[in-house]
């Protein structure tokens, strides 16, 4: 699997039909317990767009271990609102720290991504937290293996109307700026900076389809799973409330061209209320986007091998 280092060390398991290598990881100078069924045939979480919400991440965490699952994925949007600075830095070192901890402990691996509403100037933190956990990987435009499958992360969004742009991105060339809601923010350490002509500076910037183009490539697309934030444009994944259509057209080309096994996004919460649909397709690649419910947790039960995928909202109080 990805990124061994000098923490990580192979062996094999025996599966009912073959040999998959799998880690075996220590972890504070400990061998940690890892689960060692075929990881083709096991169960895995995703989830999106908890905003900080602790009960939803207790309650995956709860989940995962309920139902074995070897894998949970967060499709990002992963901190909470409020002082943003300070909110999102308190809960990255009081919460998601020890959060991976436990995760570690059960030998759970777990892939995330920050988005949009993730300040950017938080994401050295969130790196050399993940960093800490051999079990844990930060995805933002990266490749990481595990067993027979690569996951692949993108954090950035097409442009909208909000202020916050740290990940916002020209979906085009040709891409019209929505309406503005205010001069664009990019977070820093500690503050803002105002971009006066956000449009200018947004045109200086590489598009979302050459963003995508920059991803590491797949070594084989049929074993691929993008966690692309942003849902691609003409699935019905894409509604916002009153039925508008804000999906990427570069995203849903990139699909069509790559045809990875599957893609998970998010972004929009309310897309599979509104639109009655949470799952698609493009060409063979399928497209899931389950939502988030403000009643409940939502999250997909999924299997790789059997491409089998269940979306659930569960109680969390």
């Amino acid at each position: 699997m990805g990124n061994t280092g000098s923490g990580k060390r192979s062996r094999l398991a025996e599966t009912s039909s073959t040999f998959i290598p799998v880690l075996s990881p220590t972890f504070h100078g400990r061998m940690i317990p890892c689960r060692w069924y075929p990881f083709p045939m096991g169960v895995f979480l995703y989830v999106t767009d908890l905003h900080g919400d602790r009960r939803k991440y207790e309650r995956t965490f709860a989940l995962a271990v309920e139902t074995g699952a070897w894998l949970v994925i967060n499709g990002g949007d992963m901190l909470p609102h409020g002082r943003m600075h300070e909110d999102q830095e308190r809960f990255l070192r009081e919460f998601l720290d020890p959060l991976f901890a436990r995760y570690q402990a059960a030998g759970i691996r777990h892939f995330g991504l920050p988005a949009n509403d993730d300040l950017r100037a938080h994401d050295p933190l969130f790196d050399g937290i993940c960093s800490r956990y051999p079990l844990v990987e930060n995805l933002a435009r990266r490749k990481v293996a595990a067993g027979p499958y690569e996951f692949l992360g993108f954090d950035l969004v097409t442009d909208y109307p909000f202020r916050l742009k740290d990940r916002a991105r020209m979906d085009s060339k040709e891409f019209v700026l929505p309406v503005q809601f205010g001069r664009g923010l990019l977070s820093r350490p500690g503050g803002w900076e105002e971009i006066a002509d956000w449009e200018a500076h947004a045109r200086s910037l590489p598009t979302i389809g050459q963003e995508l183009a920059a991803l590491p490539a797949p070594g084989d697309p049929d074993r691929a799973v993008y966690v692309i934030h942003g849902p691609p444009a003409g699935l019905g994944l894409d509604i916002v409330r009153g039925g508008q259509p804000v999906g990427s057209s570069a995203t849903a080309r990139f699909i069509e061209t790559v045809q990875p096994l599957l893609t998970l996004h998010g972004h929009i919460h309310e897309s599979p209320e509104e639109s009655g649909v949470w799952r698609g397709r493009l060409g063979k690649t399928v497209c899931l986007q389950p939502g988030q419910s403000a009643a409940g947790l939502t999250v997909v039960v999924g299997n790789l091998e059997k491409m089998r995928f269940e979306r659930r909202i569960l109680p969390v109080d």
